[in-house]
This record gives structure tokens, C-alpha cells and sequence, in this order.
């Protein structure tokens, strides 16, 4: 079969399919009156802020698209000239940033990058950046609606796990305790608990950005963060003058990022068109600590989708819910049915009523016990659907005649609850494949509960396209799952005491 693609409303009620022509033609969805101007934060090292007051000047007028390339002739579709920030989301941009940290040390940043316990480097590292926002928050009457981290490349190079520092450039810090020792200090604490503080470190991860979004969870801070060199790439140079980085044309750029900033304030870029009424859209995220000494230990969250787009994160508890021998997360009874109360809680607070139907979607199938919990959870009132979203398998290929790979939202039916879908492939608006392979289909299968299975594959097809932290015309999996590891690795990434609910836009 084939669904059609999902259309998405703009501005005086207006639908189209990519969210660029959206934009460009109407505006967003939301009333402009709630949001007339963004107010957003700059934090950076002075060259860092130098470079992103450069850049927020282009974002104030209109930026083409780049010139067609030596094998064609004419613009690619997927092009649209970035108009201007108040032209495409009528609110003001400041050019000058209304919040401003500009005098981080580059050097101390450096210094403390090179330490030699990786977990002792990022997490100072991330102090440093941490302290000054929670600062400027608390200082200023009225703080920013979020903040633009600027970092340098090397906090991208040297702020990830896998990252290393030559042996002759390390810095010696004050962490002398192994990771393996405070493994075991879980299960076998000392009677002063010395080493218990000094192993604290290890409860942070090892990357920057996570961690950042973690630890700022608490103080309610939202951030986008940006390297320097997304901001001014020909500043930065190999030898043989080539840039050290391919990035998108400065349109691309403006749009994606123009869109995050705009939803981070507070703004609503588009919502699905032709919509039912009463829909709420759950994804599973579990995720496990590798500093923990039990392996079947893990998090677990919810992310609410609404059909506008509209996003929240509730943190479950943590438990044993890894099952060493299938590998999947499993909620017992009683979690499950707290998790989805909370759910449903908010949606009631939002709309007054129960969900008339909620779909929760997950990477593993639902035991009884974790079913009968969400169906305990929900209201009598809503049709409560469960639904496996995952990777088909590598060997399922579809091909087709001419030059394009299978078209978008082509779906190879196997039973009457089983298909696989192609959320990637040929986009007719764009008339092209926006991929390097041929496509992969997903497999979307109805567990639990009742509902036709078209409609489940046109809601999954739908919640491609409400990606608010870019500006493409759709991503390969849906919203539930796309961020199910991001939002699954901020809540691992740091000691967690903030509250239990907040936006998604914390997360992204």
C-alpha cells in the first residue's frame, strides 16, 4: 500500500508538506501575538561570541541558496532561501544577543579539557560553563527564554567518550580513584566515605553536551548548543587552506537553527494538519549507566507527543528493568502504571479530559505485567494501543524501476497487526532521495490493543515530520523513537534531583 505524505499547518491555516515552504510562504502555526520577540542568551569564550555576533546579523536578512552545483543546472529542491528570522517565524531577532557571557577563558577551558581522568575533564569542564548560566540566571530580573552555548572545537574534539589526550599534554587533576574501585565502593562502602566523594565524579559522563543538558535540567535552563565552527567555518583551516569541516550551506544552517531557537522560546513552528482529536503519542526511553555494578539497573522515562508537535519527558523510576537474557527493558506492574498516570495526568491537566486514545510506542515487545500496569494507568475512558517500532531486518530490500529508490510511505503489509514501512525514500516535494543507500524500511507492529493498521502507519509516517529541533522534511524514524537514546543519555549523564516532568526542549 501507499500513504499519502502527512501534510503539516502553517500560518492561517495552510498545508503543505515541507516545513521550509511553510514557513517561507505563511509563517508559523502559532498565534505571533504569544511570542513577538525572541529573547535568548549567548554564552562563549570572546572569540567564540565574536563569531556568533557575525552570524546572528545574517540570520536578521535573507540568505539564498547555494548556486547549482558542476552536474546540474538548475537548484536542488530541497533549497529554499532562508528569508530573513522575522520574515519566516514573525518574531523580532535581535541582532545583538539581549543576554551576554562573552569572557569565558579559552585557556582555562583547554587546561581543564587535557586532564587526564576524562570524567574529572568533563565534568570541570562543564563547571565551567554551568556556573556562569546558573549565575547570570539567578542575576538577571528577567532571564533569557534559553541560551546559545558557543563552544570551541576542542570542547567537540575532547568532550566525548571516546576522546583521548596525548600522554604529553596531560594535566595532572586531584581524582586518584579508578572507576573499577568506586564500582565496587557501591557494594562495599568505607566506614568514612572519603573515597565515596572522590568516586562521586564518576557519576558523570564523559560528554560534554549530555552532561551540560543534564546538569542544567534542575535550574530549568534551556540550551542550544553551537561550535564555532557551524558559526564561521572559514575561520578555521588546514594547512592546504581547506576548511576542517564539510558543514550544510549557510541556509540549511539558518533554518535549522532558526526553527530550534524559535520553538526553544517558546514558539510553535507547524503541527500535523487533519488531525483526530484526542490523540496522545507515547515513547519508551530505558537507558542504562555503565558506572552502575549491576547490569539489569536502568532508567526509564516517557516522552508525550501531542499532535502539535508539542512535547514532555517524564522521568520513571530507576529499577532492574534490563533482562540480561532477552536484552530488553521491561517495566513490573507497578512502574509501568506510575509512568502512565503521570501521562495521563498532564494530558487531563492540558485538555481537560483523558486522551481519547494513546499509542505507545517502543523499541521491545510489552509483558503481561508491564501491560497490564499501563492499561491500570489509563483512564477507562481512552483507547490504550501498544506498538513495536524498530529497525527491519538488513535483508528486507524493495526496489523499484528508474532512477529513485522506493517512494516515501510505501508500506509492504504482512499480517493484519505487521508491515514495514519506508519513512525514508523518494519525497516527491523534493524529487529526489535525500540518502546515501537504498533505503531501509521500519517494522511497525501492533502488540497490544486495538486499532486498523493504516492508521497506525499514516500516525507513525505523521510523527516523522515534528522534528522542532531542525528544518527537514522528515526524519527515518518516528518522534517517540527518534530521541528515545538522546533523552535516555541526558538522564544518565548526571546525579539526578531535578522534578520528573519538563519539556522536551530541555532534552534537545
Amino acid at each position: 500500500m501507499h500513504l499519502d505524505e502527512p501534510l503539516l499547518e502553517f500560518r492561517y491555516g495552510q498545508r503543505l508538506a515541507y516545513p521550509r515552504d511553510g514557513l517561507f510562504l505563511y509563517g508559523p502555526v502559532g498565534d505571533p501575538k504569544r511570542l513577538p520577540s525572541i529573547r535568548y542568551g549567548v554564552i562563549g569564550t570572546p572569540d567564540g561570541v565574536r563569531r556568533f555576533r557575525a552570524w546572528a546579523k545574517t540570520m536578521a536578512g535573507f540568505i539564498d541558496v547555494p548556486p547549482p552545483g558542476p552536474r546540474s543546472r538548475a537548484v536542488e529542491p530541497q533549497h529554499v532561501p532562508f528569508p530573513g528570522f522575522a520574515e519566516a517565524f514573525h518574531a523580532a531577532w535581535p541582532v545583538e544577543p539581549p543576554c551576554l557571557v562573552d569572557n569565558l577563558d579559552p585557556a582555562q577551558i583547554e587546561r581543564t579539557l587535557k586532564l587526564a581522568n576524562r570524567h574529572e575533564a568533563v565534568r570541570d569542564t562543564v563547571d565551567i560553563f554551568v556556573s556562569r548560566l546558573v549565575a547570570e540566571n539567578n542575576r538577571l530580573e528577567r532571564e533569557p527564554d534559553f541560551w546559545f552555548v558557543v563552544i570551541p572545537e576542542s570542547v567537540y574534539e575532547l568532550g566525548r567518550p571516546q576522546s583521548t589526550v596525548h600522554k604529553t599534554e596531560r594535566v595532572v587533576g586531584t581524582v586518584t580513584i579508578s572507576q573499577r574501585r568506586a564500582r565496587q565502593l557501591q557494594t562495599q562502602p568505607t566506614l568514612f566515605g572519603d573515597d565515596e566523594r572522590e568516586a562521586e565524579v564518576y557519576q558523570y559522563a564523559t560528554h560534554f553536551r549530555r552532561q551540560l543538558k543534564a546538569r542544567l535540567l534542575k535550574e530549568r535552563i534551556v540550551t542550544q548548543i553551537v561550535r564555532e565552527t557551524t558559526l564561521a567555518p572559514g575561520d578555521f583551516r588546514r594547512d592546504n587552506g581547506m576548511p576542517i569541516r564539510r558543514i550544510e550551506d549557510p541556509a540549511t544552517i539558518a533554518w535549522k537553527l532558526g526553527t530550534g531557537a524559535y520553538y526553544k522560546a517558546g514558539g510553535k513552528p507547524w503541527q500535523l494538519a487533519d488531525v483526530r482529536p484526542g490523540v496522545c503519542y507515547v515513547g519508551l526511553v530505558y537507558k542504562r549507566s555503565e558506572l552502575t555494578s549491576d547490569k539489569r539497573h536502568a532508567c526509564c522515562a516517557a516522552q508525550m507527543f501531542l499532535t502539535d508537535g508539542e512535547g514532555v519527558v517524564f522521568r520513571g523510576a530507576l529499577g532492574p528493568w534490563f533482562q540480561t537474557d532477552t536484552k530488553q527493558f521491561h517495566l513490573d506492574h507497578a512502574a509501568a502504571k506510575s509512568l502512565i498516570e503521570m501521562v495521563v495526568g498532564e494530558y487531563t491537566r492540558l485538555h481537560g479530559k483523558p486522551p481519547a486514545e494513546l499509542f505507545i510506542h517502543a523499541k521491545s515487545a510489552f509483558t503481561d505485567a508491564e501491560w497490564s500496569g499501563f492499561s491500570a494507568g489509563a483512564s477507562d475512558e481512552t483507547n490504550l494501543v501498544g506498538v513495536q517500532i524498530a529497525d527491519a531486518r538488513d535483508d528486507i530490500k524493495l526496489f523499484r524501476p528508474g532512477s529513485y529508490p522506493v517512494i516515501r510511505g510505501t508500506a509492504l503489509q504482512i499480517g493484519d497487526r505487521h508491515a514495514y514501512l519506508w519513512t525514508s525514500g523518494y519525497a516527491p516535494r523534493l524529487d529526489t532521495y535525500m540518502g546515501p543507500e537504498t533505503p531501509n524500511p521500519i517494522s511497525v507492529k501492533i502488540l497490544r490493543g486495538e486499532c486498523p493498521l493504516a492508521t497506525v502507519l499514516g500516525d507513525v509516517l505523521g510523527l516523522t515530520k515534528i522534528n522542532f529541533n531542525s528544518c527537514l522534511h522528515n526524519d527515518r524514524l518516528p518522534v517517540t523513537i527518534r530521541f528515545a537514546n538522546a533523552v535516555g543519555d541526558v538522564l544518565i549523564s548526571a546525579p539526578m534531583d531535578s522534578e520528573p516532568k519538563l519539556p522536551f526542549k530541555f532534552y534537545i
